[in-house]
This record gives C-alpha cells, structure tokens and sequence, in this order.
C-alpha cells in the first residue's frame, strides 16, 4: 500500500494565521515549491539565497518571514528609522513588491513605504517622518533620503535584496554596498535572484552569514510552459506581421530595442486600429504607471516596452511575448520572455528574425537552451500568425487629442482616448479622470542626466 504526501500548507510551515488569511484573502492558499523550500529556514530567521525562474513565487517567499520577523520583535516605528528593507532594481517593481507586502504588513499591523526617483519627495520624506515598518527602495531615491537626513538604517533587521541579478546588470551594485553597509550586521538577510552568477556572489559573500542556499532550476534555465516560435521574415513584411501577431483578443507584451523604437510601435499600431500602450525610460513615472496599470488592469491588451520591462515587472496572464527586436544576449532573452508563462501557466514566445539578424539570434537561442520551431518567409497572411496570436479582433478608431487654445476648458466631450490611443482612466460617473500632476510641479524642471535617471 503506498502512502500519500500531503502537500505542505502555510500554516504548516510555520507561517502566523493572521498571514495565512491575508493570503488565502487574496486569492493565495498554497505555497509554491520556492515558498515551500524556503519559509522554514527564513521563518527561523537564518540568513537565505533563493533562486527560481521568473514567476516562481520569490516575492511571497520573502514578504512572509519579512513581516512575520517584525511583527513577533514588537517595536514600534520611529521616524526615519526603518526596521525592514526591501531593494529592487526598478520602480516598476518597487510598486509590485510593495503591493504584495500590503495586505501580510496591515494584518500584522505594521507600516510600510515605497521610496523611488521621478516623482516628488513631498510624500516619500512624510511618510519616512510618521515612522514605518518597512521601506521598499530603488537605490538611487533610497541613498538621497539617506543623505538628506530622512533616513537611517542602523535599525534594520531584515533586509532583503531582490531581482539582484538586475541589480547588477543594471550598475546598482556600488549603490546597494554602500547602503549595506548601514544596516545592522547582525540583521538578517535574505537574497531572491534569478540567477546567482559572479556579481552577484560579491554580495553574498559580503553580506550573508552562512547562508542556507535554495536553488529550484538550473541557472537562466527556460521555462517548460513556454512554446517558442522563430518567424523570419523581411524588413519589408515585418510590420505587418507584427502588426497580426498584436491583433489577438489575448494580453501581448512586445519589446523593441529603443524607446524611440517603442513609441513608434505604438503610434504605427494605433493606425492599424490597435490599442496598444510604451513602457520605456523617456516616460515619467505618472505615464510610466498608469500605462502598466491599464495594461495589467485590461484596458488595452498591448503593451510595447523596452527592456526596463524584462526587470522584474509581474502581470498576470500574458499569453504572448513578441522579441519585434531581437535582444543582443541570451539572459535579456531569457528575462524577457519569462514575461509569460508565469505560475505554471502557458505562453508563447515568438521572435521575428529579419535576414541580417539570424545568424545572431541562432547562437542567442543556442545559448539561452532553446530550440526555437522555426518558420521561414512569413507574411501577414501566414497562417500561423492566427494560430499564434487567436483571431484578429476587430479593429477601432484611434480618437485623436483635442488640441485646447491657452485659457480654452475642454469640453464635458473631450475624447477618452489619449494621443497614443490608450483609454483615459474613466470615473465611476462615466467622466474621464484628471490626469495626475505631481504637486507643485509648475515650470518644466531640468533634465537629470541619463545615468542619474537609470538609478531611480
């Protein structure tokens, strides 16, 4: 007779009732295999490296012990004064982990705060001041609160470094040793990574104490559930079967390689009667947000980004991602792609190859362990261009913007749509929403310089 293993549960694991219902409220009753491996440790307040592919469960698998730590420690906030800290790679990001973090941080009654660049400090400086928990930062925003004396780390117990690969990719490692250098060294730390490669290791052996490793997958390692197609084509048809492949009813994710690249995407599907809204570094974070939220919330079912996109960014149910532009290394690829597929669910990677660039994306593929199924002189009309993206939906008239003469109101008829056809957020009278200004923003402020800007 053989025995049957049942499968371990948050509350098995040691994880507080009061977090296992602000789970199970949320939609989220078992753990997954990396939550699984890692809770008894983390819970036990052990210094941790966990690894799994994109969409495995890392931000969960951290949010737990994080909160459970703080909360059982019973200290009261402090302005200034965090006692846990959470830094990632991007804002994009910053704003996911910290949505995660919400509902586990008000069940145990604790604050929490996002701090990042290209928005205001007014209300990141008020919230440090009222005294939190938790603080989730990008560096580059986190160390000029820090030297302007309206944050401090010698509090810190627990620390957590997530994407850090990204944070190496992306040139943050000087910034997160010196901000690990604040915090208190007998704190614990916990390391989320999808890869944990030499740059990466620099952190770990500087920071962890004897550290209790977790790896689910091999290192960059494809995701099963993926199907990927290679479509060759020329110059002159790619367009248009780029054009096909967004025609889906289904969420699409397309990455150029510029920003330019993407806004002229978007323009070109908006012709084609295709709502479709960018993703890159030349939007500020107000547009930057409301166009992942109305991607993540379905108003528009296409979204084209650069590679700021690959970073960690988390929406639920993409069934297809487009490489329009091939990326120019095999991790990019891999970081791309796993933008679908994600919790064990399936997708689809299609990557359009012109002439001049197959011999690169072969070796590319190769690798980043893929053998693509290749397709040769595809055109708009190719059939596979249905079976990959469903039947085109119908399409529809991009509304252009109102041009509105200085000291002119618009009109209670002004268009919902905006110039790049994305839906205006829409009130629940059925009025199109005020777009957000930050406060005080007054005349156009001076451009930082670029590599000011990638750090926030």
């Amino acid at each position: 007779m053989s025995l049957v293993t049942q499968a371990p549960s948050f509350a098995s694991l040691g994880v507080p009732a009061a977090i296992v219902a602000a789970l199970a409220a949320g939609g989220v009753t078992e753990p997954f295999p990396i939550q699984t491996a890692t809770l008894t440790d983390s819970l036990a307040g052990r210094d941790l490296l966990g690894r799994g592919k994109t969409g495995s469960g890392k931000t969960i698998a951290f949010a737990i012990p994080l909160v459970t730590a703080l909360a059982t420690a019973g200290e009261q906030p402090r302005p200034g004064s965090p006692r846990g800290l959470v830094l990632v790679p991007t804002r994009e990001l910053a704003n996911q982990v910290a949505a995660v973090i919400a509902p586990l941080a008000k069940a145990m009654k604790l604050r929490h705060t996002v701090v990042y660049g290209g928005v205001g400090f007014g209300n990141q400086t008020a919230a440090l001041r009222q005294g939190v928990d938790i603080v989730v930062a990008c560096p580059g925003r986190l160390e000029d609160l820090m030297q302007q004396g309206h944050c401090r780390l010698d509090r810190v117990d627990v620390t957590v470094i997530d994407e850090a690969d990204h944070m190496a990719d992306m040139g943050f490692l000087p910034a997160v040793k010196r901000i690990m250098d604040r915090t208190a060294k007998t704190g614990q730390r916990l390391l989320f990574s999808a890869t944990l490669d030499n740059d990466v290791k620099v952190l770990i052996d500087r920071y962890l104490h004897n550290p209790v490793t977790h790896e689910l997958d091999p290192a960059d390692s494809p995701v099963a559930e993926m199907t990927h197609h290679q479509l060759e084509t020329t110059l002159a048809d790619k367009l248009a079967v780029v054009t096909r492949l967004a025609a889906g009813p289904d969420r699409s994710l397309l990455f150029t390689r510029t920003k330019h690249g993407a806004k002229k995407l978007v323009k070109q599907l908006g012709q084609s009667g295709i709502p479709a809204v960018e993703l890159h570094g030349n939007l500020s974070q107000n547009a930057r947000e409301r166009n992942l939220a109305d991607f993540s919330a379905g108003s528009v079912s296409v979204l084209v980004a650069t590679d700021i996109a690959a970073r960690g960014i988390h929406v639920d149910d993409v069934r297809l991602v487009v490489h329009v532009d091939p990326p120019a290394e095999h991790k990019a690829f891999l970081h791309r792609s796993g933008r679908t597929a994600r919790a064990g669910a399936a997708g689809v990677v299609v990557t359009v190859v012109t002439p001049e660039q197959r011999k690169d994306v072969r070796s590319m593929t190769r690798l980043a362990g893929i053998r693509p199924i290749v397709t040769e002189s595809v055109q708009a009309g190719h059939p596979l261009l249905s079976q990959l993206a469903g039947p085109a939906q119908p399409t529809r008239r991009i509304a252009q913007p109102t041009r509105v003469q200085p000291g002119q109101r618009r009109s209670s008829g002004a268009p919902t749509t905006s110039h790049n056809g994305r839906p205006r957020r829409v009130t629940q009278n059925g009025h199109a929403a005020p777009r957000q200004t930050p406060a005080g923003s007054g005349p156009r402020r001076a451009r930082r310089p670029r590599a000011a800007q990638a750090q926030r």
